[in-house]
């Protein structure tokens, strides 16, 4: 099919806020954006009315845990103990009587992720000795649920530690094998009480099988910023390519002097390693503007949504964009607008290579909303007026589910 052949015409929307356009697609293609009403649809193209409406391109996750949520279930009331070592017990105490991990749990969140618009999500899923690497094909059976409206992306991720865990290792090895995007870690300090055989353990991985690593780093203040510099150390040693290594949370880079921050960022923008954070309301935020000045790139994620860690969270990514700025005092046009295009446009690049935006020849992902612009959109958390996925026009109110149903 050619690109200039539209099956699906969204008239009348106005694109990043701008000049009002008709945005033509062909199967799951952009395939032109022109001024509004200057193109006539041809026999048999579905035609959406955008009435007018702001369209930004789907917002992206990078940073989820699909495979472990009670949504879609009665209420689960917190218990166990609190800290990382007291949530892992509790989940493992639990998880199987959830149905965790299965592909009707990972479904029900990927359907919520989509009815808010989010089309690309880069999601951990527990390895570990009792699961197996069954939480792995449960998500990837609830993407094909819904028939390619979520692009997906796999973190093989050792929640419960790796080195502490004889036969972690292994799994992980077999999960990269058979596919995984990437694979994670987990606090190499805390958890495993050490961070170089951690370390290694994961970079072999990668250097073996040229998948990513993604890698949680909890650990505050001087400790998590050696741990950034071993990683670090090993992305120059092993000549890793540009944005095949990230860093998720990330807390030590906020934590240590401005001095040392700097230095840490120059030497992440320089070897390509990224950031990923959940914005956590609790503590501050990373720094937009240096992560920008150094070049590290860096996404928004939902992190665990109604899981045995916290009853917190609904999937909406916009939400989480809007926690950042507002926890982070972002105020400016400008820097509102930076936020809304690292929740869309830029965060695409922890899922795909390929362009996510709305321009010829980028994925069909375009998200309507009742607002003025991309900042009036962000400081008011519009809900979503239509999403179109892949090219397919997605039945809002079809995913509109209450959480507990």
């Amino acid at each position: 099919m050619a690109l200039d052949d539209a099956t699906l015409i969204i008239r009348d929307v106005r694109p990043w806020g701008g000049a009002p356009s008709d945005v033509g697609i062909a199967g799951d293609r952009i395939a032109w954006v022109r001024p509004s009403g200057a193109a006539e649809a041809a026999p048999g193209a579905e035609v959406v009315d955008g009435r007018g409406l702001l369209a930004l391109p789907g917002l992206v996750n990078t940073h989820a845990h699909a495979d472990k949520s009670w949504w879609g279930l009665p209420w689960q009331s917190y218990g166990g103990e609190g800290g990382t070592q007291g949530r892992i017990a509790h989940e493992r105490a639990r998880r199987d009587e959830l149905g965790i991990p299965s592909a009707p749990v990972a479904e029900r969140v990927l359907r919520e992720y989509l009815r808010t618009g989010t089309t690309r999500v880069r999601t951990h899923v527990d390895v570990d000795l009792g699961v197996g690497l069954r939480g792995i094909e449960a998500v990837r059976e609830a993407a094909a649920a819904l028939d390619g409206a979520v692009e997906l992306t796999v973190v093989a991720f050792p929640q419960d530690g790796v080195l502490r865990r004889p036969g972690v290792l292994e799994l992980l090895d077999r999960a990269a094998a058979a596919g995984a995007e990437h694979v994670g870690g987990l606090d190499p300090a805390l958890i495993d009480r050490d961070p170089v055989g951690q370390l290694d353990g994961l970079f072999r991985i990668a250097a073996e099988h040229g998948c990513g690593l993604d890698i949680h780093l909890h650990e505050p203040g001087d400790l998590g910023a050696f741990e950034i510099e071993l990683i670090l150390d090993r992305v120059e040693r092993d000549g890793i390519a540009p944005g095949k290594v990230n860093v998720a949370h990330g807390f030590a880079v906020v934590d240590v002097d401005p001095a040392r921050r700097r230095d840490l960022l120059d030497r992440m923008g320089a070897l390509g390693v990224t950031m990923t954070t959940v914005a956590p309301v609790r503590m501050r935020q990373l720094p937009l503007a240096e992560l920008d000045a150094t070049g590290v790139r860096f996404g928004f994620g939902t992190d665990g949504i109604r899981d045995l860690w916290s009853p917190y969270g609904d999937g909406d990514l916009l939400g989480i964009a809007w926690q950042y700025a507002r926890a982070g005092g972002v105020v400016r046009d400008e820097d509102l607008v930076r936020v809304v295009e690292i929740a869309t446009r830029d965060g695409a690049a922890f899922v795909t290579d390929e362009v996510h935006d709305l321009v010829p020849g980028a994925r069909a992902d375009v998200v309507l909303l009742d607002a003025e612009n991309p900042m009036d959109a962000l400081v008011r958390r519009v809900p979503r007026a239509a999403v179109v996925a892949g090219g397919r026009v997605v039945d809002l109110a079809a995913l509109a589910a209450r959480p507990w149903e």
